[in-house]
């Protein structure tokens, strides 16, 4: 019976060795992110897990962190769609139906700013419709309501001042 209690001992100091063991390698873990190495902050986790759980344990998480990741990859790709989407409705609802918005150039001759006889901008033309909705996406630019145009946040007031062509 004696040498029953002296295994189940020598049980619970191994499993307490483990825990203080994967706990210093999460300390270790984390002071790794701290001083900007993620690789061996990685393997450190990894190490941790293997001394819970062993190789079981790693593949267990590491195929539910690549779940994870996916979802997230999809999740932030139906926020790109919906950014893109709101930026079309807010190009098309600052182009009022039938009208060009016009400016002139440096000759003083009336030109199309944002598209052609057929309603078709010069970027869409040449297959890079995406870099407007982008530049709205992204907070760098804006639509203005009066013309229709792109602009870029850091010319809002000029803009408004010397080139819209609807002030």
């Amino acid at each position: 019976m004696m040498n029953g209690d002296h295994e189940t001992e020598m049980m619970d100091t191994d499993s307490g060795d483990k825990a203080d063991t994967a706990r210093d390698f999460l300390s270790a873990a984390r002071r790794l992110v701290d001083q900007g190495q993620p690789s061996q902050a990685l393997q450190a986790v990894v190490m941790a897990m293997r001394t819970q759980g062993g190789d079981e344990a790693v593949l267990e998480i590491l195929n539910r962190t690549r779940e994870l990741y996916k979802r997230r990859i999809q999740e932030t790709a139906s926020m790109d769609q919906l950014a893109s989407i709101f930026a079309e409705c807010a190009i098309t609802e600052a182009q009022p139906i039938g009208h060009e918005p016009r400016s002139t150039d440096i000759f003083g001759t009336k030109e199309t700013v944002t598209a052609d006889a057929h309603g078709i901008s010069i970027l869409e033309k040449s297959g890079r419709s995406q870099i407007v909705l982008d530049a709205f996406a992204d907070g760098s630019s804006f639509i203005c309501l009066q013309c229709g145009g792109l602009v870029s946040i850091h010319r809002r007031d000029e803009h408004y001042a010397y080139w819209c062509s609807n002030m």
